[in-house]
């Protein structure tokens, strides 16, 4: 078994030496280079990365026995206190092989009051807490504390866990940068920082508090890097602030595991109703044991939950703006198998411990194409077999280029019975307010053509069915009201002539009323 939280089991062939010999193949060394690699053989077990035994027992314990090419690789060199670059696909183990040689360093020593030991940067909150949770399976023989700092949870539980003092601080680094700000927290301690799933961060805007990050920790720290990806902004982070890193590499960026059958649905058009109806055709076509559905826009993944759920689909979004709590007890529903589908945004794409995922469906294809290898990763995981289906429009061609051109391989469409074969329109089917709308379109429509025929009623005759006030009081024209009830041709007309000198016929009351004489 494979996951990004914890380390592989024997039945895992990913823990195994790949076939091409990409987890021990030596990157060229060249001048000034930042990022040399170093050849490090792929152990046979654990017990030879220079584990402890209370580490060793509580990875037993875990049911695990041999390291991924990552974690064997990446663990000699963390214990040696060198930084790391370490680049592989999602679903290879990553979070291990930072979370166990941490363990071990953190074993030695004490914390203190508000100046964490280690510090983990982490792009979301569902990220972070599996982290949290790799230390508490991996750290239970040893003592250690850790607090973890995210959204949607109060400061005042965080400030305690501070003030008590931390070996680990788990943060995204939006609210890291928060209790920094308020006084409560001094990163001068910290001995090894990580930046997991650092690409990620980039998509999300965090590199400018990367960097901030950087500067506030001493420049004496370890510090590991970890990404499926290497653009060149990250490239940039890692040469200003990693010291010589070695460069673990397992496998060539942006590829997706052979496990993984990905196809592609053409649709007639990319209208939203139209959409919708593929991936219900494409949903009742697949034997689907569980599912994620991604889409690109927070807005989409509500809509597209609340249709899924209208027409008798098992289905729940999920995504940043949603409550903390809520967040959580959905991925525990679908990690019991409570729930069969769940519709999200890109913050469940990254490294999220869902095992056994069944089909990866894209709503749409993702905006970066590093995003679909790490989309569709969330499927074929621990050697299991998986499917992903990506529905393509006609706008969509470039987005799809950019795929294949990516991942290497062209992408096969898929047959599904009941696809639409024609645009439906853009007529929501969300409780047929769709069609509300299209009948107040008409409505309005309908007043605009009435509106422009001729005013049959005379000005005499309005005078007339004008009813007085009650109390005999002389009613005040409204001028605004007046224009709202002219018709639009009389409007027009009157907008457009020549404005009027003076008053023109409107002559005001008080300059035509008898004004009496003092005796």
């Amino acid at each position: 078994m494979t996951d990004d939280a914890g380390a592989p089991g024997a039945e895992d062939p990913e823990g195994a030496q790949e076939p091409n010999g990409a987890g021990n193949q030596k990157r060229p060394m060249n001048p000034g280079d930042a990022a040399a690699s170093q050849d490090v053989p792929t152990a046979a077990g654990f017990d030879a990365l220079g584990l402890s035994p209370p580490v060793l027992q509580a990875i037993e314990e875990s049911g695990y026995t041999t390291p991924t090419p990552i974690q064997a690789q990446a663990i000699p060199i963390v214990l040696q206190g060198r930084d790391v670059l370490g680049i592989a696909q999602t679903g290879t183990g990553k979070t291990a092989s930072f979370t166990l040689p941490m363990i071990e360093i953190l074993s030695r020593g004490r914390a203190k009051a508000r100046m964490p030991r280690t510090l983990i940067l982490e792009p979301t909150r569902e990220l972070a807490a599996q982290v949290a949770e790799s230390f508490d399976r991996y750290g239970k023989n040893h003592k250690l504390s850790k607090a973890l700092l995210i959204g949607g949870v109060s400061f005042g539980d965080q400030d305690a866990l501070l003030m008590q003092g931390v070996d680990v601080l788990i943060a995204t680094p939006g609210r890291l940068l928060d209790h920094f700000e308020r006084g409560k927290l001094l990163l001068s301690g910290v001995q090894v920082m990580v930046v997991d799933e650092a690409d990620r961060m980039l998509d999300m805007g965090f590199i400018p508090d990367i960097e901030r990050i950087f500067k506030l920790t001493p420049f004496t720290r370890q510090t590991l890097f970890f990404s499926a990806t290497m653009p060149p902004e990250i490239t940039r982070l890692t040469e200003q602030f990693l010291s010589n890193p070695v460069r673990v590499e397992v496998s060539r960026p942006a590829t997706t595991a052979s496990t993984i059958v990905a196809k592609i649905v053409k649709l007639p058009s990319g209208d939203p109703r139209t959409r919708r109806a593929a991936l219900r055709a494409v949903l009742q076509a697949s034997e689907i044991k569980n599912g994620i559905i991604f889409c690109n826009r927070k807005s989409d993944v509500d809509v597209v939950a609340k249709s899924l759920a209208r027409h008798g689909f098992d289905a729940s979004p999920i995504h940043g703006d949603l409550d903390q709590s809520l967040r959580t007890k959905t991925l525990d529903r679908f990690r019991g198998g409570e729930l069969k589908l769940l519709v999200a945004s890109d913050v469940a794409a990254r490294g999220l411990d869902i095992p056994a995922v069944s089909h990866v469906f894209n709503y749409e294809p993702p905006r970066h194409a590093e995003d679909y290898v790490h989309r569709i990763g969330r499927t074929g995981r621990a050697g299991r077999a998986g499917e992903a289906f990506t529905l393509i429009a006609p706008e969509d061609s470039k987005s799809l280029a950019a795929i294949e051109k990516l991942t290497g391989t062209a992408i096969e469409a898929a047959t599904i019975p009941d696809l639409p074969d024609h645009a439906l329109g853009d007529r929501s089917d969300r409780g047929g307010r769709g069609r509300r709308a299209e009948e107040l379109q008409s409505e309005r429509r309908s007043r605009g053509r009435s509106a422009d025929k001729p005013d049959r009623v005379s000005p005499q005759s309005r005078e007339r069915n004008e009813k007085p006030p009650k109390d005999g009081r002389v009613a005040r024209r409204d001028p605004e009201r007046d224009r709202d009830s002219e018709p639009r041709r009389d409007r027009r007309e009157r907008e457009e002539a020549p404005s009027m000198l003076g008053f023109g016929d409107d002559v005001p009351a008080f300059l035509i009323t008898a004004v009496r004489k003092k005796d």
